[in-house]
């Protein structure tokens, strides 16, 4: 099956804030799911590279690298920037950082505690802060806060699907 690359995704907005505690459930359950999938996988596994992409580790802590960078965003929307904060799409952090070498229980611990922190600064939002809206750098959309969580839920999604690729083959 043919996936579409993340750059060329496109993210409509999502008209219903009513699904947003959906969505905010969906990224609590994102530790809970990759801890699922590689339970069982031997260690050896968790850093073969294929052809030219991220190990599962790589792509677990690819997921942590970029957290700072969601709440980052929530807080620009939340004090109403225009704008919010670029990402590195070089990916530099990950590049750098050599998660292939720390133990899987400390990437995935690392990734969690993280992640409830956007969790919780979403549960948090009152409904003011709900409409505000700030344009996306690289998509040079309108997005609010739901678009936002839409938009991470998906990008967790897209590397648990590279993480089930590498474990499928």
């Amino acid at each position: 099956m043919k996936r579409t690359e993340w750059f060329k995704r496109k993210f409509p907005p999502v008209e219903d804030n009513g699904i947003l505690p959906s969505i905010i459930e969906r990224l609590a359950g994102t530790s809970a799911r990759i801890e699922e999938m590689i339970g069982t996988v031997e260690p050896g596994l968790l850093v073969v590279k294929p052809a030219d992409k991220w190990t599962i580790k790589e792509e677990i802590g690819h997921l942590s690298d970029l957290e700072p960078l969601w709440l980052g965003r929530l807080d620009d929307l939340i004090n109403g920037l225009p704008e919010l904060r670029a990402a590195d799409l070089t990916n530099q952090a990950t590049h750098t950082a050599n998660h292939n070498a720390t133990e899987i229980k400390i990437l995935l611990r690392q990734f969690r505690l993280q992640r409830q922190l956007l969790v919780n600064s979403l549960k948090n939002v009152n409904d003011e802060q709900i409409e505000k809206v700030s344009l996306h750098p690289r998509l040079k959309t309108p997005m609010r806060m739901i678009d936002l969580a839409y938009f991470v839920a998906e990008h967790d999604d897209h590397h648990l699907a590279s993480i089930r690729a590498i474990l499928e083959k």
